[in-house]
Protein backbone atom coordinates (compact mmCIF):
# COMPACT_ATOMS: atom_id res chain seq x y z
CA UNK A 1 0.00 0.00 0.00
CA UNK A 2 1.39 3.35 -1.09
CA UNK A 3 1.95 6.38 1.40
CA UNK A 4 -0.43 9.46 0.60
CA UNK A 5 1.75 12.27 -1.87
CA UNK A 6 3.72 14.27 -0.15
CA UNK A 7 5.00 17.35 -1.41
CA UNK A 8 9.00 17.59 -2.53
CA UNK A 9 11.19 19.04 -0.42
CA UNK A 10 13.42 21.88 -1.04
CA UNK A 11 16.97 21.28 -0.57
CA UNK A 12 17.03 23.78 2.07
CA UNK A 13 14.66 22.71 4.49
CA UNK A 14 16.51 20.19 6.11
CA UNK A 15 19.22 22.27 7.19
CA UNK A 16 17.07 24.37 7.97
CA UNK A 17 15.18 22.54 10.18
CA UNK A 18 18.26 20.72 11.81
CA UNK A 19 21.15 23.69 12.17
CA UNK A 20 18.99 26.83 12.51
CA UNK A 21 17.22 26.18 16.06
CA UNK A 22 21.17 24.69 16.99
CA UNK A 23 22.67 27.86 15.99
CA UNK A 24 19.81 30.02 17.92
CA UNK A 25 20.61 27.92 21.09
CA UNK A 26 24.11 28.32 20.93
CA UNK A 27 24.00 32.48 19.90
CA UNK A 28 21.07 32.91 23.22
CA UNK A 29 23.68 30.59 25.60
CA UNK A 30 26.46 33.18 24.22
CA UNK A 31 24.16 36.57 24.89
CA UNK A 32 22.01 35.41 27.91
CA UNK A 33 22.11 31.95 29.45
CA UNK A 34 21.67 28.15 29.29
CA UNK A 35 17.62 28.34 31.01
CA UNK A 36 17.30 31.32 28.03
CA UNK A 37 19.29 29.20 25.50
CA UNK A 38 16.80 26.09 26.23
CA UNK A 39 13.89 28.27 26.03
CA UNK A 40 15.08 29.34 22.60
CA UNK A 41 15.81 25.72 21.36
CA UNK A 42 12.61 24.49 22.24
CA UNK A 43 10.63 27.54 20.68
CA UNK A 44 12.87 26.99 17.60
CA UNK A 45 12.35 23.68 17.46
CA UNK A 46 8.46 23.34 17.48
CA UNK A 47 8.69 26.60 15.06
CA UNK A 48 11.10 24.25 12.50
CA UNK A 49 8.83 21.13 12.82
CA UNK A 50 5.67 23.17 11.27
CA UNK A 51 7.78 24.63 8.49
CA UNK A 52 8.82 21.18 7.51
CA UNK A 53 5.48 19.56 7.93
CA UNK A 54 3.85 22.67 5.93
CA UNK A 55 6.32 22.56 3.58
CA UNK A 56 7.09 18.98 3.17
CA UNK A 57 3.67 17.57 4.38
CA UNK A 58 5.01 15.40 6.13
CA UNK A 59 7.76 14.73 9.32
CA UNK A 60 10.16 12.28 9.36
CA UNK A 61 10.45 9.65 12.38
CA UNK A 62 13.44 10.74 13.51
CA UNK A 63 12.66 14.45 12.89
CA UNK A 64 9.95 13.68 14.70
CA UNK A 65 12.06 12.20 18.07
CA UNK A 66 14.50 15.13 17.68
CA UNK A 67 11.37 17.47 18.55
CA UNK A 68 9.70 15.60 21.11
CA UNK A 69 12.85 14.95 23.44
CA UNK A 70 13.92 18.46 23.06
CA UNK A 71 10.04 19.71 24.13
CA UNK A 72 9.89 17.29 26.98
CA UNK A 73 13.48 17.85 28.31
CA UNK A 74 13.99 21.36 27.56
CA UNK A 75 10.30 22.53 29.31
CA UNK A 76 11.95 20.17 32.63
CA UNK A 77 15.01 22.44 32.33
CA UNK A 78 12.74 25.59 32.89
CA UNK A 79 9.99 23.99 35.16
CA UNK A 80 13.13 23.02 37.38
CA UNK A 81 15.48 25.95 36.64
CA UNK A 82 17.54 22.64 36.34
CA UNK A 83 20.27 22.32 33.13
CA UNK A 84 20.79 18.49 34.18
CA UNK A 85 17.95 18.07 31.92
CA UNK A 86 19.06 19.73 29.12
CA UNK A 87 22.14 17.97 29.67
CA UNK A 88 21.15 14.53 29.08
CA UNK A 89 18.75 15.46 26.24
CA UNK A 90 20.96 14.25 23.50
CA UNK A 91 21.93 11.59 25.55
CA UNK A 92 18.33 10.50 25.47
CA UNK A 93 17.74 11.68 22.03
CA UNK A 94 20.76 9.48 20.51
CA UNK A 95 20.06 6.35 22.38
CA UNK A 96 16.27 6.63 20.53
CA UNK A 97 17.81 7.36 17.50
CA UNK A 98 19.93 4.43 18.00
CA UNK A 99 16.87 2.32 19.38
CA UNK A 100 14.73 3.42 16.39
CA UNK A 101 16.82 2.51 13.90
CA UNK A 102 17.31 -1.10 15.32
CA UNK A 103 13.42 -1.60 15.66
CA UNK A 104 12.77 -0.64 12.03
CA UNK A 105 15.64 -3.21 10.79
CA UNK A 106 13.75 -5.89 12.99
CA UNK A 107 10.98 -4.81 11.21
CA UNK A 108 12.15 -5.39 8.15
CA UNK A 109 11.70 -1.89 7.42
CA UNK A 110 15.11 -0.03 7.62
CA UNK A 111 14.39 3.85 8.41
CA UNK A 112 17.65 4.96 6.14
CA UNK A 113 16.24 3.13 3.24
CA UNK A 114 13.00 5.09 3.69
CA UNK A 115 15.35 8.70 3.74
CA UNK A 116 18.02 8.03 1.42
CA UNK A 117 16.48 5.24 -0.71
CA UNK A 118 15.67 7.16 -3.86
CA UNK A 119 18.71 9.44 -3.66
CA UNK A 120 21.31 6.05 -3.00
CA UNK A 121 20.02 2.82 -4.16
CA UNK A 122 21.40 0.17 -2.36
CA UNK A 123 21.37 -3.69 -1.91
CA UNK A 124 19.53 -4.46 0.77
CA UNK A 125 22.25 -6.36 2.67
CA UNK A 126 23.85 -2.57 2.84
CA UNK A 127 20.90 -0.97 4.07
CA UNK A 128 21.04 -3.34 7.24
CA UNK A 129 24.97 -2.91 7.60
CA UNK A 130 24.88 0.85 7.14
CA UNK A 131 21.89 0.70 9.59
CA UNK A 132 23.77 -1.02 12.28
CA UNK A 133 26.95 1.34 11.54
CA UNK A 134 24.28 4.52 12.03
CA UNK A 135 22.76 2.83 15.53
CA UNK A 136 26.89 2.14 16.79
CA UNK A 137 27.60 5.53 15.90
CA UNK A 138 24.27 7.47 17.88
CA UNK A 139 25.78 4.97 21.10
CA UNK A 140 29.03 6.13 20.67
CA UNK A 141 27.43 9.63 20.79
CA UNK A 142 25.63 8.92 23.38
CA UNK A 143 28.38 7.96 25.62
CA UNK A 144 30.55 11.02 24.78
CA UNK A 145 27.63 13.32 25.94
CA UNK A 146 27.31 11.92 29.21
CA UNK A 147 31.43 11.75 29.31
CA UNK A 148 31.48 15.52 28.45
CA UNK A 149 28.53 16.74 30.56
CA UNK A 150 29.54 15.32 33.54
CA UNK A 151 33.73 16.18 33.29
CA UNK A 152 33.15 19.84 31.62
CA UNK A 153 31.97 22.91 32.33
CA UNK A 154 28.78 24.42 31.00
CA UNK A 155 30.75 26.77 28.17
CA UNK A 156 32.16 23.08 26.77
CA UNK A 157 29.54 21.52 26.98
CA UNK A 158 27.34 24.01 24.73
CA UNK A 159 29.98 24.01 22.55
CA UNK A 160 30.55 20.22 21.85
CA UNK A 161 26.60 19.85 21.88
CA UNK A 162 26.37 22.64 18.95
CA UNK A 163 29.45 22.87 16.58
CA UNK A 164 31.42 19.16 18.33
CA UNK A 165 28.38 17.23 17.27
CA UNK A 166 27.80 18.73 13.94
CA UNK A 167 31.71 18.50 13.01
CA UNK A 168 31.57 14.57 14.06
CA UNK A 169 28.40 13.89 12.86
CA UNK A 170 29.11 15.45 9.24
CA UNK A 171 32.91 13.55 9.25
CA UNK A 172 31.12 10.08 10.46
CA UNK A 173 28.29 10.30 7.32
CA UNK A 174 31.56 11.57 4.93
CA UNK A 175 33.23 8.76 6.13
CA UNK A 176 30.01 6.29 4.92
CA UNK A 177 30.13 7.62 0.97
CA UNK A 178 33.34 5.33 -0.28
CA UNK A 179 30.22 1.98 1.59
CA UNK A 180 27.87 4.40 -0.04
CA UNK A 181 29.18 4.11 -3.68
CA UNK A 182 30.59 0.35 -3.74
CA UNK A 183 27.27 -0.74 -2.55
CA UNK A 184 25.14 1.55 -5.14
CA UNK A 185 22.63 0.00 -7.44
CA UNK A 186 22.28 1.21 -11.01
CA UNK A 187 18.87 0.04 -11.07
CA UNK A 188 17.12 0.06 -7.99
CA UNK A 189 16.16 -3.57 -6.44
CA UNK A 190 12.13 -4.47 -5.59
CA UNK A 191 10.40 -3.16 -2.47
CA UNK A 192 10.36 -6.08 -0.96
CA UNK A 193 12.61 -6.26 1.85
CA UNK A 194 11.90 -10.66 2.25
CA UNK A 195 14.18 -11.34 -0.25
CA UNK A 196 17.10 -10.92 1.60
Amino acid sequence: MRQAKSAVAPAWLQPATDYVPLGLFLLAYLLADILVATGVLVVATLAATALSLAVARRLPLLALIAAAVVSIFGVLTLVFQDDLFIKIKPTVMQLLFAAALWISLWMRRPVLRLVFGKAFPLRQSAWASLTHRFAVFFLVMALANEVVWRTQSTDVWVAFDTIGQMIITFAFTLSQVPFLLRNRLEQPEAESWEET
